[in-house]
């Protein structure tokens, strides 16, 4: 299957969205922010990258944007629960800056499963 990178500030979210995609066969790395989270692409391929949008230290707007110009083979599925502003708001915005797929949390095993799987095709 496929390496994917998870960028989630919340432990509970990461640690979910790693079990899900690993059940169904994935290799998962994760990371507590952007930042984090291109150190990790630039030191080991990945195919597939999940982030959260509204995180400290490196947003996932950012983080996505740095992607699309480095890394432009890496597909990118933006998440967001919209926190203070709406998530359709902040996940067209993920979509204008190079996202490939966007999922409003919360959101279902089976819908995470189907995105993914369609990203990689």
């Amino acid at each position: 299957m496929a390496r994917i990178l998870v960028i989630d500030d919340e432990d509970p979210v990461r640690n979910m969205l790693r079990q899900v995609l690993e059940r169904a066969g994935h290799e998962v790395a994760e990371a507590p922010d952007g930042n984090v989270g291109m150190q990790h692409v630039r030191e080991q391929p990945i195919e597939l990258v999940v982030t959260d949008i509204l995180m400290p230290e490196q947003e996932g707007i950012e983080t996505i944007r740095r992607l699309h110009r480095d890394f432009p083979c890496i597909k990118v599925l933006a998440i967001s629960g919209g926190g203070r502003r709406k998530n359709l708001d902040v996940l067209l915005e993920a979509e204008f800056f190079g996202a490939h797929h966007i999922l409003a949390k919360p959101f279902e095993r089976a819908e995470l499963l189907e995105a993914v799987s369609t990203l990689l095709a």
